[in-house]
Order: C-alpha cells, then structure tokens, then sequence
C-alpha cells in the first residue's frame, strides 16, 4: 500500500471516484489543493515525466475547450508558464508516491504503478464525470 500525494480540484466529482479507486486498493491519500498549491515550473515538471507536451493539459479546461489555448502548438516553456498562471490548466490529478510523479488518472497505468483493488476499472476515469451538466463553478478565491 502506498502513501499518495493527490492533487486535486476540491470538489471535483472524477478527482473524487479516483481518490475512492485509491483508497478501496488500500492506498492512504493526502489530499491537496492543485489551484491553491505555490507552484513553480521546476516543481511542477516532473509530474509530466517523458510525455508530450500536449499530454499534460486538462481538456476539459475552459480556455482548451473554447480554442484560448492550443496545447498542441505549445513548447514545453510556454506550456509550464501558462499553467503557473492558470493552475485550471493542469491535467488532473497530479500524484506522487516517494520520488515518482505523475499526471492524470489511466487506471491501467496507475494500477501498474500502485496497484487498484479490482484491477484497471473500464472506461475513461479522467475528464468531467458530471457527463451533459454545465462547468463546475471555479474555486472559491480565500
């Protein structure tokens, strides 16, 4: 069982099914605000590991939704400058467990990593889970 540093949006329903496949395999989880969380761009990176640049953006952000921003036309520096700006950016959750780090929720790649009670779950665990609703409203700014 490990112990997983999870980066979420408080009160987002996918980031909480994915903190619940964790703690049903057994897995202790801490919790913490990614939109509130002092990032910098070496701290952020590492989360991101070896995959494209376009791979570390959350989809289901507004301004990726709207065409705003193009995570496909972006390098590395613009990318990490952007999301410094606007955590909402950030492809959630981000975890870490001792030294790794990762971005998202693939239940394949997570259970690989960690391990999931039942195996990888079927389907898509990443994105909105409230399918056909409006945007959730933005954090509270405190």
């Amino acid at each position: 069982m490990a112990d997983v540093i999870f980066f979420e949006k408080p009160g987002c329903a996918g980031n909480n099914r994915q903190k619940a496949l964790l703690a049903e395999a057994g897995h202790t989880v801490h919790a913490r605000d990614l939109l509130s969380e002092p990032w910098t761009a070496d701290r952020l990176r590492p989360f991101f590991g070896d995959r494209p640049v376009a791979e570390w953006f959350n989809r289901s952000a507004p301004a990726v939704k709207s065409g705003e921003v193009d995570p496909d036309a972006l390098d590395e520096a613009a990318a990490l400058a952007l999301m410094l700006k606007a955590p909402l950016l950030i492809r959630r959750p981000l975890m870490q467990v001792g030294d790794r780090r990762d971005c998202g929720f693939e239940a394949e790649r997570v259970d690989a990593w960690i391990g999931l009670a039942a195996g990888a779950p079927e389907g898509t665990l990443e994105g909105c889970a409230r399918a056909g609703m409006p945007p959730c409203p933005p954090p509270a700014k405190g």
